[in-house]
């Protein structure tokens, strides 16, 4: 797919100026009190004090005196929302899009658990064909296959079924033009190291995840391409003082982006402290994994094959597995913010400048190679026109997505 199929998916339709003023800026290394920001045509193109920035008549103003504007927040492990789930229907990827802007989301990448293989065709083939007509939400920058190289040891909420070994073979056509823009696999089983390279030459982020490596395991996985974790301390063995595994391997190695549910469910908030506190902001990446039953009451909801049973904010199959979250990522960054005692400021780049960099998004010709009409993860002149308005408590106020507008969640 070219550069002018992937426009319409992420063309702005809002052309006329929109300006942010009297707003605290989080760039989001840099903390900026009282500046504006001006997007137009689908990108920031100026950000400066507002007193020395005052607008033209013709423009559309945004006071936002006590709110705290973001770089757009990007979540890379997103099963579904809103009832739906991307594996069981792929097509709903373009629902759930439109409503992740009300929780500050505006990129994201759908997820696919393990599955037969036609289900991975359909959605990959969702994704190329972009979002109906008058569509409008948060950017879907590619999908993340959750499988099908997984340790069945490990396998979670996952159907070891339709698990397989990594060959060569399997992975053909996988490329981030075709939709894949990331991949979880478990680098201890025969191949993973050959598919990692492969996937890795190709610009897919590798990530370690269902898993049950050794801390060398792990570290031969690195040196091979993995630079990501995925949900770190679930489905993977439990830290030991003399078996460290896949989450030691994550903690102490420098560079490798870490994925953490910040939910207080998945991971007791003292881990969340120590997963912080190892990786901090520029290689943690808060990530939802949320299903079915994000916005939803109570109920039974599906992930992949599987009924998943959700009561009082867990979801869980009927043997009692974890699946998935109902966590929105608003929420988990006010949860990091509560568990570690850090700032809004601090915990800001695991959602926006860490994912971006990652994926190699916050980059201006990878950006404009994947049909984005400017960088993502940051505020500044050229970058694409997505951000998150919040109080200083971190509730989302609106959502501006290549600049068009989205209010909060009531």
């Amino acid at each position: 797919m070219n550069r002018a199929d992937d426009e319409p998916r992420h063309q702005a339709r809002f052309q006329s100026l929109l300006v942010i003023e009297h707003a605290t800026v989080m760039t989001p290394w840099l903390r900026l009190d009282d500046h504006s920001v001006w997007l137009q045509g689908g990108r920031i193109t100026a950000l400066a004090p507002t007193a020395e920035l005052p607008p033209p008549a013709n423009a559309t103003c945004i006071a936002a005196e006590g709110l705290i504007a973001t770089p757009g927040w990007l979540d890379l492990q997103c099963n579904g929302g809103c009832g739906h789930d991307f594996t069981h229907d792929p097509s709903s990827l373009w629902t759930v899009a439109a409503r992740l802007p009300t929780h500050g989301v505006t990129a994201f990448l759908p997820t696919i658990i393990t599955a037969a293989p036609e289900v991975v065709t359909h959605a990959l083939a969702v994704w190329r064909a972009g979002p109906p007509s008058g569509w409008r939400g948060a950017r879907p920058l590619g999908l993340h296959l959750e499988g099908p190289f997984l340790n069945p040891g490990k396998k979670g909420a996952h159907d070891p079924a339709f698990m397989r070994q990594p060959s060569l073979d399997a992975i053909a056509g996988w490329t981030p033009t075709n939709g894949v823009r990331l991949v979880t696999l478990a680098p201890e089983l025969p191949g993973a190291l050959a598919v990692t390279a492969a996937l890795r030459d190709r610009g897919i982020v590798v990530s370690a995840g269902h898993s049950l490596a050794s801390f060398d395991e792990a570290q031969a996985g690195f040196q091979a391409g993995v630079n990501m974790g995925t949900h770190l301390f679930n489905a993977m063995p439990t830290l030991q003082s003399r078996a460290p595994g896949l989450a030691g391997a994550l903690l102490t190695t420098a560079g490798v982006v870490t994925g953490l549910i910040a939910d207080g469910i998945h991971v007791h908030p003292a881990l969340v402290r120590l997963a912080w506190q190892c990786k901090g902001s520029q290689d943690l990446a808060l990530v939802t994994d949320a299903m079915a039953a994000l916005g939803m009451p109570d109920g039974v909801y599906h992930l992949g094959g599987y009924e998943v049973t959700v009561a009082q904010q867990t979801a869980r199959l009927a043997d009692g597995t974890l699946a998935g979250s109902v966590l929105a990522l608003d929420a988990a960054l006010r949860n990091l913010a509560a568990f570690c005692g850090c700032s809004l400021h601090e915990a800001l780049p695991t959602i926006t400048s860490t994912p971006a960099r990652l994926l190699g998004l916050d980059r201006p010709e990878a950006s404009a190679a994947a049909g984005l009409p400017g960088a993502l993860g940051s505020i500044r002149a050229g970058a694409a026109a997505d951000l998150t308005l919040v109080t200083p408590q971190g509730e989302v106020v609106m959502t501006i997505v290549g600049g068009e507008i989205f209010k909060a969640a009531e």
